[in-house]
């Protein structure tokens, strides 16, 4: 049965200079949302707090115009429609005060799903930040099928954490600072329409809302407060990451963050935030299982080692090593198969990936 308040619902969230917090006021003042729209200016400008300009922006009927074309947008499209009072509202989320009064969502993820992580970093993100990002969600993954990855579809950290999260089908949930009717960037488009269908894509702008500047730092707050916690892999010393860990803070989220050498731009905003006791240090998935005390599904993780038919010539090399070593550091391994240490590592962050390999504290590492 369709919601007949649902467009009184996304016009409280048009009104100008209202504001999220507000807004839950004035439900709370007039006991519905459609009595804010059916109350007279004369009485509105009464209501401490409101004043004329507000009160006239309130009787503004045009916003109703607005909120029903948008309605019959996201019911030709199947988009779901949350608002802050409604019974499956995510429940991380209600606990934010500033939280979107009303949002919307396309896909199939469980929004209250049992354990939720954003991922989030820099746009210009080095090739040992993705190697990390990839290598962390997959050990979170092994682990724990039922996570759900949030980050914000843009460059770098965030799409490398969407396409990890999918290669090991775990859902992912794409933020984003405009609407549905825009995709940003457009190159990400192919990724977002899979998303859709292993987790989804989520905005509380309207679905002809362009990307402008503001809205990406207005997200940053569903991004925080989705979540159980907020892990930071790259960030420079300024940014989003850094406001997104910020708000996760201040809604008393756990904040994690992969440290990186002292000299290195890309890494000084995470150092600061570990030096400054805003986040804890995360090396591996190990780490974040470790605080979040989440116990690994052992029942449910799949093994799938390769057989050594499957394996090229270097795997073999690599895995008949491992079984006669036990265990070897990467500088070991470098030496006895004598290639250069980028390409080893991203064929060992495979070989982790497929289950043939176990990657150990200190960059050590043994034959799963």
């Amino acid at each position: 049965m369709p919601d007949i308040s649902l467009k009184h619902k996304i016009a409280l969230g048009l009104i100008p200079r209202i504001g999220d917090i507000n807004a839950r006021k004035l439900v709370s003042h007039f006991g519905s949302v459609e009595a804010i729209f059916h109350e007279p200016y004369r009485n509105l400008v009464k209501i401490p707090g409101i004043g004329g300009g507000l009160a006239k922006y309130i009787s503004d009927r045009s916003y109703l115009d607005t909120a029903e074309k948008e309605v019959e947008y996201v019911t030709k499209n199947n988009i779901k429609t949350y608002f802050y009072l409604d019974n499956d509202y995510p429940f991380r989320l209600r606990q934010c005060d500033d939280s979107p009064v009303v949002f919307f969502f396309n896909g199939n993820c469980d929004l209250n799903a049992p354990k939720m992580l954003s991922v989030i970093g820099t746009r210009n993100a080095t090739s040992r930040g993705k190697e990390l990002c990839e290598k962390i969600i997959g050990g979170l993954a092994a682990g724990h099928p039922d996570l759900v990855i949030i980050s914000g579809l843009a460059y770098g950290i965030d799409i490398t954490s969407h396409k990890a999260a999918l290669s090991h089908n775990l859902k992912t949930i794409g933020v984003l600072g405009h609407g549905f009717k825009t995709t940003y960037p457009a190159v990400h488009s192919a990724i977002a329409r899979t998303m859709v269908n292993q987790g989804g894509l989520l905005t509380d702008f309207l679905s002809d809302a362009l990307p402008e500047r503001n809205n990406f730092i207005k997200r940053n707050r569903i991004i925080a407060g989705l979540s159980d916690a907020t892990l930071v892999v790259e960030s420079g010393i300024k940014g989003g990451a850094l406001i997104t860990a910020d708000i996760a803070s201040s809604y008393n989220r756990d904040v994690f963050a992969v440290p990186g050498r002292p000299d290195d731009q890309w890494s000084a905003g995470c150092n600061s935030l570990i030096k400054e006791n805003k986040a804890a240090l995360a090396e591996s998935s190990d780490d974040i299982e470790y605080f979040l005390n989440w116990k690994p599904e052992k029942s449910k993780i799949p093994v799938q080692r390769k057989l050594f038919s499957d394996l090229d010539d270097t795997e073999k090399i690599i895995c008949e090593l491992l079984m006669k070593e036990g265990e070897m550091t990467i500088d070991n391994l470098c030496r006895s198969i004598n290639i250069p240490v980028y390409k080893l590592s991203s064929l060992l962050l495979r070989m982790e990936f497929n289950g043939v390999l176990k990657c150990l504290p200190g960059n050590l590492y043994r034959f799963a």
